[in-house]
């Protein structure tokens, strides 16, 4: 069985789509990462994705500025992002560990 997962905290509408915007974001920069395996058409693909992607969380973050929502609750939305996974896909955009080492 798989374990239930924390339940997300409490985020305006726009906060979650900040969250899935910079994931997706996320998910595109990993796939494209030079020091990660991979062909080269799944990195094209993904960094012509990525300009769409950017343009939606740049929309996500001028929707909360416009509502007024002037500040970002770090503290909630990194509890969100660890309950989305955000760790283990923020470590697909590093350099992997040295072999050598």
């Amino acid at each position: 069985m798989v374990p239930e997962l924390p339940p997300l905290p409490a985020l305006t509408r726009a906060e979650a789509e900040l969250i899935d915007r910079y994931l997706d974001v996320v998910d595109l920069l990993g796939r494209i990462n030079p020091a990660r395996p991979g062909d080269t058409y799944r990195g094209l693909r993904a960094a012509q994705a990525l300009v769409a992607k950017a343009t939606e969380l740049r929309d996500a973050l001028a929707l909360m500025h416009q509502r007024g929502e002037s500040e970002v609750h770090a503290p909630t939305l990194a509890q969100a992002l660890r309950v989305l996974d955000g760790e283990r896909r923020a470590a697909r955009v590093t350099l992997p560990p040295d072999a050598d080492n």
